[in-house]
């Protein structure tokens, strides 16, 4: 490629600006300037100088923590902003309606979220009402509707059942042939009080990061993660409902492998099916798939969703009492419900050790998986949600309902699409969905005992539909990104195999590993000029680039840093082709040979340097080597003027390359270590007579820099400049001055 001739560059750009502008002068905006070169040590002493501010350390302190009283009272309670304008006439109606038609879908995902839970039944509807109850008053959202979700409520079990184990619970039996049995009175206490105390930790870890305004974290969750991590979430609940919807008696495993065992556990025992348990499941499955299918296809035209789900529960609980399903075909049912709210009770923390680990995995997983919904309707609907004030709204959700004996909530995907469709307005839709649940509670809880659990297993199947077309995002990360395609395989995979607490965060750390790697792995590139343009871009990508003479501009899409400073100063080296090591050497070579030559009063040695081909080599040739080429060449010159010709060659550069600029307009830090590698190499560079300097370092680097003591010794503000043009220019009209004595 042609090197671009020492002229002014300017007047290319004018020529170039010049031939592209007649036609086009009327219509295409002008960028024109006319300054002198900068550096940063002209920017500091003229162009830019630092504010000084007046406001001392206290009274910048006092103001970062002054707020009002009633500022404080509105962001704590955000109903307090909206609903003393809330218009009646307007919304009221399509938010009774959207609460209506919630509460009849909350109420049995209530229910069969419990299973999930390893809690009775009644425990679901608990939690389907306390929490939504109190995010009406806390939190941000208008449309998400909070309560159960089957990813964490089968969380939720998993620790339930590793903490109270069937085997902890087996009593001698009495005149029986059975040597043991299920004492399942103590054994579903016990989940209870682990459940309960976990939902507790979570409240206030969620309540606790919302202060402290770590709304952020959920940012780590990244969208591929979150997927692949809810599609395994939803293959450990279909495989934990299998025995459900077969009616097969096996244990509940919990752990690494859980997944795996269940499934062995059920086809193992497969020929003890119950056919009626399987013949209403299949039944109710198939029902809620074509209804679930009818709703997707004509939501436009249908004014509310048809209630599959309730309307499988009343129809199976009726062919249930009426055929005695139970006692007559051995079906198992949801059994007692007890009527009325239990008062508020301590939770037992005694508990708290085994489960700190847990309930962070709950906590940031419900947070996360409420935030993303949240943060969807609210970019619909032309609103925003505080991510901080939904930390402390689940968090107090969470911490206070767990006095009512709940578990651990979030908000569900079908529930908040079923309150939104429907024309809910603000959260007073989940303020009346948590009163149907009230209802059935206090009132008429005892209907609902005689329901199939394989009716709640189809529930639950069903709506783990949107979850499994999921798979289809790794055709999609295929074509668009290897690297989010193995983040969302690693969150699945791990998932599936080791659990979902070990599952998140194995693909959490990998999440973070892929952005070491991309840190480590950068682009780098040697720019060149675009003529007329004032650009520079990659004279191995671009064409029109062209590389500016005996200059390299080198340049890397990332910041400077321990984990790739030397990655970065390898690549520096390998880009620009110009190393000072193989440079220096060859020095050293012929200064050792000189010293021979005056000492044995022989002929200096003969040196061949060659030129750059995808950088530049360069060879130390004895004189015997020189002298036998020459011979062959018919070339062999008078020794004396070799030696003056010897003398020339030692004082001229070793290299084509005089300068190298860095182009750091994509760095957005650097650490100590950077700054160390970074220095050392412009030493090395300037031991061979190439001299180093940066450009397009923004400000706040800058700063960074003087913090690091990076401007002391070899390195100047006189060698950073504002942009990439002007270090050319300097490095084109100001050629370094050459050290002959190293």
């Amino acid at each position: 490629m042609s090197a671009l001739p020492a002229s002014d560059v300017r007047q290319e750009e004018e020529e170039g600006a010049a031939a592209a502008a007649p036609e086009q002068a009327d219509t295409q905006l002008m960028y024109k300037i006319e300054r002198p070169v900068y550096d940063e040590a002209f920017i500091r002493s003229q162009l830019l100088h630092r504010k000084e501010s007046s406001i001392t350390f206290r009274q910048r302190l006092a103001q970062k923590f002054r707020c009002s009283a009633k500022a404080a009272v509105l962001s704590f309670l955000p109903i307090l902003t909206w609903l003393p304008a809330y218009p009646v006439k307007q919304y009221l109606f399509q938010d009774v309606v959207s609460g209506l038609s919630t509460g009849v879908v909350q109420l049995p995902q209530g229910l069969a979220y419990a299973m999930l839970a390893a809690v009775p039944p009644v425990y679901g509807l608990y939690s389907s009402f306390y929490p939504v109850l109190l995010y009406t008053f806390f939190g941000t959202s208008r449309h998400i509707s909070v309560g159960t979700f089957a990813v964490i409520s089968l969380m939720i079990g998993g620790v339930a059942v590793r903490e109270a184990p069937d085997s902890m619970f087996l009593l001698p039996a009495n005149g029986s042939n059975v040597s043991t049995i299920l004492d399942v009175e103590a054994r579903d206490a016990r989940r209870v009080q682990v459940a309960v105390v976990l939902t507790t930790l979570v409240g206030i870890i969620q309540f606790i990061f919302g202060l402290l305004r770590f709304g952020f974290v959920a940012i780590y969750l990244t969208e591929p993660l979150v997927r692949g991590f809810t599609t395994a979430a939803a293959v450990h609940v279909v495989v934990s409902q299998l025995k459900y919807l077969l009616g097969v008696k096996t244990q509940r495993f919990s752990g690494p492998l859980s997944a795996i065992y269940s499934v062995n556990a059920v086809f193992s025992d497969i020929t003890s099916t119950n056919i009626t348990t399987l013949i209403l499941g299949l039944v109710c499955l198939v029902f809620l798939y074509i209804i679930k299918d009818l709703n997707e296809r004509f939501k436009k035209k249908l004014p509310i969703p048809i209630p599959g789900e309730i309307i499988v529960v009343i129809v199976s609980t009726g062919v249930s009492y009426g055929l005695s399903l139970s006692d007559s075909y051995s079906v198992d049912v949801v059994g007692k419900i007890p009527t009325g709210l239990l008062p508020p009770s301590v939770p037992e923390f005694s508990l708290l050790p085994n489960l700190i680990t847990d309930s962070f995995t709950v906590a940031i997983v419900g947070f996360s998986m409420g935030m993303s919904l949240a943060k969807t309707f609210a970019l619909k609907h032309n609103y925003s949600v505080d991510g901080n004030q939904e930390l402390i709204a689940l968090g107090l959700c969470n911490f206070i309902s767990s006095f009512f004996k709940t578990f651990a909530i979030t908000c569900s995907m079908s529930r908040s699409l079923v309150q939104e469709s429907t024309g809910g307005k603000t959260q007073i839709a989940g303020l009346l969905a948590s009163l149907v649940v009230l209802l059935v509670v206090v009132a008429i809880g005892f209907v609902f005992q005689p329901l199939p659990q394989t009716a709640l297993a189809a529930i639950i199947m069903v709506n783990l539909l949107g979850m499994f077309k999921q798979f289809r995002d790794i055709p999609t990360l295929w074509r668009t990104s290897k690297i989010e395609l193995a983040i969302w395989l690693v969150a699945f995979i791990a998932s599936v195999l080791l659990g979902l607490d070990y599952g998140l965060l194995v693909a959490v750390t990998f999440a973070i590993l892929t952005v070491i790697y991309r840190t480590q792995s950068p682009k780098s590139s040697v720019l060149g000029y675009v003529p007329g343009t004032g650009m520079y871009c990659d004279v191995d990508e671009y064409e029109e680039a062209v590389e500016c003479e005996r200059i390299k501009i080198f340049h890397s899409n990332s910041s400077i840093y321990f984990a790739n400073s030397d990655l970065y100063v390898n690549a520096l080296k390998e880009k620009t082709g110009v190393n000072p090591e193989r440079l220096q050497a060859s020095r050293k070579a012929r200064k050792k040979q000189k010293q021979k030559e005056n000492g044995s009063q022989k002929s200096p040695p003969k040196i061949r340097i060659d030129g750059m081909k995808e950088g530049v080599t360069h060879e130390v040739l004895s004189y015997d080597h020189m002298a036998e080429e020459e011979q062959r060449n018919g070339q062999l010159a008078d020794r004396h003027n070799e030696s003056d010709s010897e003398e020339v060659v030692f004082f001229e550069p070793l290299g084509s390359v005089h300068s190298i600029i860095l182009d750091w307009t994509s760095a957005t830090f650097i650490d100590s270590v950077g700054a160390k590698a970074i220095k050392q190499v412009i030493k090395e560079y300037a031991a061979v007579d190439v001299r180093v300097v940066i450009a397009g370092c923004s400000r706040i680097l800058v700063s960074e820099l003087d913090t690091l003591k990076f401007f002391t010794g070899i390195m100047t503000p006189e060698m950073m400049f504002p942009t990439v043009h002007d270090a050319m220019l300097y490095c084109q009209h100001s050629p370094p001055t050459r050290c002959h004595n190293q």
